[in-house]
């Protein structure tokens, strides 16, 4: 996974569909999302790392945006 759009795809094989209307909280809730995959072991240890990796970049873009 290399973008957020690739998070949300992946997101959504695991019938996953997350839009709330604002960046930070759609991103937000993706993490909890992975977190709970992880967590319930359906999801690799690499490819999770990276796309927490990814979101949390995102997450501190936006919140520096709004500063």
């Amino acid at each position: 996974m290399k973008t957020i759009y690739d998070i949300q795809q992946f997101l959504k094989q695991y019938g996953t569909i997350i839009y709330v209307g604002s960046r930070l909280a759609d991103l937000e809730l993706m993490e909890e999302e992975l977190k709970d995959l992880y967590q319930s072991q359906l999801i690799e240890t690499q490819k999770f790392q990276n796309a927490l990796f990814l979101l949390r970049h995102e997450i501190q873009m936006e919140k520096e945006k709004k500063k």
